[in-house]
């Protein structure tokens, strides 16, 4: 199938999907569950990454910075950013659609080819509203919760890895992470996630409602999403940081 198809078969779907739902109590609870699912399982490896990467940026940082002329806060504000700007809201993105992205396409691929979905249709539901929706506004929800936690370790193992490795002192980086601080970076951080988030789901959900044949098909489908998620989140950034950069 060509892109022009896909695009219009992807529109058309997301138009079912956003159709008014006949029970609000079952989408509700199945938001929650999917919330569960998406988010809250995903925080070790979330915080994990986070303390580490933050570390590894602290320790760069402050040995990269050589010249006398660069002043000693510059580590902490430099991680700040980094981590602020593009680590946390597009790399945790990226992770997300590797691990969440997969499961989705791997469920949604799997009812399809066992026949649920066709059953789902046959007793009157609309399926496409019914497996995708919830997972999308639980993702919507909770993907920002768990990208500030990312700010949050990646700044705070930043502060302890790089004070233990003797890369900067105590006051040298709560100094820099306070720095020239612009509030509406975090507005561009969060309008990133939430549109990752959305496409995260969105397109994993897409290539998993469509998946014909078999088991390898599943496999195939599930590879799709997490690829072209991960680039239609890398475009949107760009898209994005444009719109919030060239003011």
């Amino acid at each position: 199938m060509n892109p022009v198809s896909n695009i219009g078969r992807y529109f058309l779907l997301m138009a079912r999907v956003f159709r008014r739902p006949q029970k609000y109590s079952v989408y509700f609870r199945q938001t929650l569950v999917e919330i569960d699912t998406i988010g809250i399982s995903s925080l070790p490896i979330v915080a994990i990454i986070s303390v580490f990467m933050g570390g590894i940026i602290t320790i760069q940082a402050a040995f990269g910075f050589s010249s006398p002329w660069i002043p000693l806060y510059a580590v902490g504000f430099t991680t700040r950013e980094s981590v602020l700007l593009e680590f946390s809201p597009t790399i945790v993105s990226l992770i997300m659609a590797g691990k969440v992205g997969s499961n989705i396409a791997s469920e949604i691929g799997a009812m399809r080819i066992t026949e649920q979905i066709d059953a789902l249709e046959i007793m009157g539901i609309n399926s496409a509203s019914y497996l995708i929706l919830p997972k999308v506004l639980a993702a919507v929800f909770i993907f920002p919760f768990l990208v500030a936690l990312s700010m949050f370790l990646g700044i705070l193992g930043g502060y302890v890895m790089g004070v233990t490795a003797g890369a900067c002192t105590e006051y040298e980086y709560v100094f820099g992470i306070q720095a020239f601080f612009e509030p509406w970076k975090l507005y561009y951080s969060f309008t990133k996630v939430i549109v990752s988030a959305y496409i995260i789901t969105s397109v994993s959900s897409y290539y998993g409602y469509y998946t014909s044949g078999g088991a390898l098909e599943v496999g195939r489908s599930s590879t799709n999403a997490v690829v072209y998620s991960s680039i239609l989140i890398l475009l949107f950034a760009l898209i994005i940081t444009n719109l919030f950069f060239n003011r």
